[in-house]
């Protein structure tokens, strides 16, 4: 059983254009559709509920955002991308332990 924290973060397109979501640290890129929403949901095993990566220890992501693309820094130690309902959008999910418990 996963014993860290995870997070969720909720990304929609309302715009007439595909949206470029870059996660970072992994370099992973992928597309948001326009009227399509993701959840991008990262994990930290720690067991004080810090976040890797981060300045501040109790954020999970940090954004930058541009007209056309968006940029997500995801402070645990892994990511994976679901829809709404949590089914895989990408394949990928950079062996997170608690892939299906969080979902």
């Amino acid at each position: 059983m996963f014993a860290g924290r995870s997070a969720r973060l909720r990304l929609g397109n309302n715009g007439e254009a595909v949206l470029e979501l870059s996660v970072e640290p992994w370099a992973e890129a992928c597309r948001i559709l326009p009227g399509q929403t993701c959840v991008l949901v990262t994990h930290s095993p720690s067991g004080d509920g810090t976040w890797s990566g981060t300045s501040r220890a109790d954020e999970p992501f940090r954004i930058d955002h541009r007209s056309d693309a968006v940029t997500v820094w995801a402070n645990g130690n892994c990511f994976h991308l679901t829809d709404e309902e949590g089914g895989a959008i990408a394949a990928a999910d950079w062996q997170c332990p608690a892939r299906n418990s969080a979902s």
